[in-house]
């Protein structure tokens, strides 16, 4: 019982920080890495210097160590809440193979033309910029290698190397937790992935089998979106729990 009050009491508070708050997205987002105890986590992370080696030691074992305490917490394999759970149960039928069809030189221009007019490049040193200038003399080639790579079902290795590049986030500057790793991928690589996520796209949703709770990566739908669901339950909930409180308060009124 108390701790059904005390959910309640966060629920009710969080809904009036949220409520009040200029920026609702940020407040949301900093009450839920309160309540995960995100914070905690990032300071309690030892300081090193900022060293290409203590960058890259810290990045390759932070997956390893989410991976490892997620197995180690047996919630997450036997509820029914957990990401274990739900994907072992999906799909209950079976979905027809997806079937790649060869790109042409107009997709591949297209594509092109859409990236950002950005000077950032890969190991490669090729920018966004010069693939628009030389688009109708490579597109032709390029259709070659990509729908070679549909078919046989394999991704050129020399697209795959990315440049790993820290970004500051806030806090300590000698503390590697602060810091966000980007992957600085080939140009030509973002073409090809391009290509394959039109054509996976289209599967799935004709398909049907994304789940209605998918928000990322989708037409028209955003992690935005999901957070205003979040915080419109949560009103919801306030409102429903307000309103029946009134209600008992008029039937249980002493004459």
């Amino acid at each position: 019982m108390l701790a059904n009050v005390i959910k309640e009491a966060k629920k009710c508070t969080y809904n009036n920080q949220i409520n009040k708050s200029a920026n609702k997205i940020k407040t949301t987002w900093n009450i839920m890495k309160r309540e995960t105890n995100r914070h905690k986590r990032l300071a309690a992370v030892t300081n090193y210097h900022n060293s290409p080696e203590a960058f890259n030691n810290y990045f390759l074992t932070t997956s390893v160590n989410i991976i490892e305490n997620m197995r180690s917490n047996k919630q997450n394999h036997d509820t029914y809440n957990s990401p274990n759970y739900y994907l072992s149960n999906q799909p209950h039928r079976a979905f027809p193979n997806i079937n790649f069809k060869n790109t042409s030189t107009k997709e591949i221009e297209n594509i092109i033309r859409s990236l950002k007019a950005k000077g950032s490049h890969g190991y490669d040193r090729i920018t966004a910029k010069i693939l628009k200038i030389n688009a109708p003399f490579i597109s032709h080639p390029l259709r070659y290698i990509f729908s070679k790579s549909m078919i046989s079902g394999i991704f050129p290795t020399r697209l795959k190397y990315a440049t790993m590049k820290p970004i500051f986030k806030n806090g300590d500057k000698k503390n590697v937790a602060t810091y966000r790793p980007i992957s600085i991928l080939p140009s030509f690589s973002k073409i090809l992935e391009k290509i394959m996520y039109m054509r996976l796209m289209n599967h799935l949703v004709t398909i049907n089998i994304l789940a209605a709770e998918q928000f990322g990566f989708r037409m028209s739908s955003s992690t935005e979106q999901a957070l205003f669901n979040f915080v419109n339950n949560i009103l919801n909930e306030c409102k429903k729990k307000k309103i029946m409180s009134e209600v008992s308060s008029l039937i249980y009124k002493k004459p």
